[in-house]
């Protein structure tokens, strides 16, 4: 297995594609990087997600940016997103998180973040690449950074959502909410009980202990939440919360142990942040990427806000944010991004949020759900044996072009009236995924099978 480098980071296994030579020469590369910031002394957040392996990789990257003369706050096991808040809060000049999302746990990576908490967009990424080809320049032994921990931020993370215009901490306690919490034995045991019972909840914590070994895969995806799934029934819980090893995603179980569907983690929280905006003249914008359910489309509709489409990718809706004034946004795999906290995607504040739409509507999950436009999405894939996945995205777009909308921001995605399907190109592998939404799943699932079909069709 080779090493992933992309916009997201860098991720492999350990002891193959990740080894300490790999690691020391990223960590180098991103202290040369963060001195285009802070040329004399510059100082960058270290968190990690709870793996097994995590500790001694951040121990490398530690040693590595302190003899670069990189001044480092080791903020421990935490989320992702506290990294980020940590970055942008000390001020630093950047931040590293110790993580491989949500990849099994032989995996184990980086994600570099820059000083405004968000992650390096593209040109950011590829000036860091090169400096990570090049020779590393360590400082002399009476210029290395000083190391120092900080423990606290995982309660100033919390402190930040709780103290948020949008959470009424009293009335969500009245509610004394019977939670299933499934948090893979990585960083989410090390916040998500607390913050839980900072909300009045009786909390059932399932594999929470931060002790790295993952008792299931690790992506929260519903084949994955399954014992999640049955003790929400067994407990009779309220809800079932499951978050990713690095937390930034969040993914929900409803009170009869079905799949709320992670679309519907941003749909819910679009709706109910509109519904409390503050009144302003200009319309309020909402920011997802372009294989977002089409009910954000339809709940921004609905309360008079615009929406804006990015590319796939936590970065590119964070930017595209950033430079709208956007209120909220996010992407549909259970990732809230919520300005009002940082620019990043963070299932603390999904919770939080999510919670305090519960408890206003007096509802259950369930019914919460009933209220908002109904979609389904279906996904799957082709590998190519022969063919450029360029050119037959090409062919997509020009032979649909004339019956739906197109937009070739990422791949391909074609709008059509009562459905859309949206074709793109993996940058490792001759794949070419395709993802399709309509009003009920057999429909999204025969969209797929139609354009699978023609996909394959297309190397003959």
């Amino acid at each position: 297995m080779s090493l992933m480098v992309s916009i997201s980071g860098i991720r492999g296994v350990i002891g193959e594609s990740l080894t300490p030579d790999i690691i020391s020469r990223y960590a180098a590369g991103f202290a040369a990087y963060v001195r285009r910031y802070d040329a004399e002394a510059p100082l960058v957040v270290v968190g990690r997600d709870g793996r097994i392996t995590g500790k001694p990789v951040a121990d490398i990257i530690t040693a590595t940016l302190a003899m670069c003369g990189v001044r480092v706050c080791d903020i421990g096991i935490c989320p992702t997103p506290t990294v980020q808040l940590a970055v942008e809060g000390l001020p630093a000049s950047g931040g590293i998180s110790v993580t491989a999302s949500h990849n099994p746990m032989q995996w184990n990576g980086m994600k570099f973040i820059a000083p405004t908490g968000m992650f390096l967009d593209a040109a950011e990424n590829a000036e860091f690449w090169a400096l990570a080809a090049s020779p590393a320049r360590y400082a002399g032994w009476q210029e290395f950074g000083a190391v120092h921990a900080d423990s606290s931020w995982l309660q100033k993370h919390i402190d930040a959502i709780l103290a948020l215009h949008y959470i009424d901490v009293t009335k969500i306690r009245k509610r004394r909410f019977r939670v299933v919490l499934d948090c893979v034995n990585a960083a989410g045991g090390a916040i998500m009980p607390a913050l839980l019972r900072e909300l009045g909840c009786d909390v059932i914590e399932m594999f929470c202990d931060v002790s790295g070994v993952f008792k299931h895969t690790p992506e929260p995806l519903p084949e994955n939440l399954t014992e999640l799934a049955a003790r929400v029934r067994a407990e009779h819980a309220d809800l079932g919360v499951a978050v990713d090893p690095d937390v930034d995603r969040l993914v929900l179980i409803n009170e009869l142990g079905e799949p709320y569907g992670e679309e519907y983690t941003i749909a819910t929280v679009i709706d109910f942040v509109l519904r409390h905006r503050t009144p302003a003249p200009q319309a309020p914008i909402v920011v997802v990427n372009l294989s977002t359910t089409r009910a954000a489309d339809d709940i921004a509709r609905r309360h008079g806000a615009h929406l804006l489409r990015t590319p796939v990718g936590e970065i590119n809706v964070a930017r595209a944010m950033k430079s709208a004034g956007a209120l909220i946004g996010g992407e549909g795999s259970g990732g809230v991004i919520l300005p009002a906290v940082h620019l990043g995607r963070d299932a603390m504040v999904g919770t939080g949020l999510i919670f305090q739409a519960l408890a206003e509507a007096g509802t259950t999950l369930s019914r919460l759900k009933a209220t908002l436009p109904q979609y389904a999405i279906a996904k799957g894939k082709i590998t190519l044996t022969g063919g450029s996945p360029d050119r037959v995205l090409a062919i997509l777009r020009e032979r649909h072009a004339a019956a739906g909308r197109v937009n070739t921001d990422d791949g391909v995605r074609i709008d059509f009236d009562d459905y859309w399907v949206h074709f793109r190109k993996s940058n490792t592998e001759p794949i070419v995924r395709v993802i399709a939404e309509a009003r009920d799943m057999e429909q999204a699932r025969r969209v797929v099978e139609q354009f699978t079909a023609e996909v394959a069709a297309l190397e003959h």
